[in-house]
């Protein structure tokens, strides 16, 4: 799973996600793209699981790039924990992302196949997402 090997910081505050992405928004490495088209966090979870799909697809065809990173601590109470007992302890870390984010990068490999792939891992994110293409090949 991917999470911070140190921070400054154990614990953040959550934030407020508004806008849209202006950092992040352009292929930069390959030629194909998935693209959220909503705000919301990407857990590491869930960003690990996409990538197992679209790896797994893919055999041993082509290159990924891995575009975010979750670095926000995301805290839990234990159950029926009163209040006053202070904030949680760090259960997973999170990426935010906000809409226009690039998420996953394909290179060298067919649009036909690159195309499946994505939308199979969008599938296993939780936010809208759209696939990009830096040449118009569809």
């Amino acid at each position: 799973m991917l999470q911070p090997s140190r921070t400054k910081y154990r614990k953040a505050h959550r934030g407020v996600i508004k806008g849209l992405a202006m950092r992040g928004s352009d292929i930069n490495f390959g030629e194909y793209a998935i693209k959220t088209t909503e705000s919301g966090y990407l857990t590491s979870r869930q960003i690990e699981s996409a990538r197992k799909t679209i790896v797994r697809f893919l055999k041993k065809g082509g290159k990924l790039w891995i575009r975010v990173f979750p670095d926000k601590p995301y805290t839990t109470h234990a159950a029926e924990a009163p209040m006053g007992w202070g904030k949680g302890s760090v259960e997973m870390y999170r990426a935010p992302v906000k809409p226009g984010r690039i998420i996953f990068e394909l290179g060298d490999i067919s649009p036909e196949i690159a195309r499946e792939a994505l939308e199979k891992a969008a599938y296993k994110l939780p936010l809208k997402m759209k696939v990009v293409l830096s040449r118009n090949d569809f």
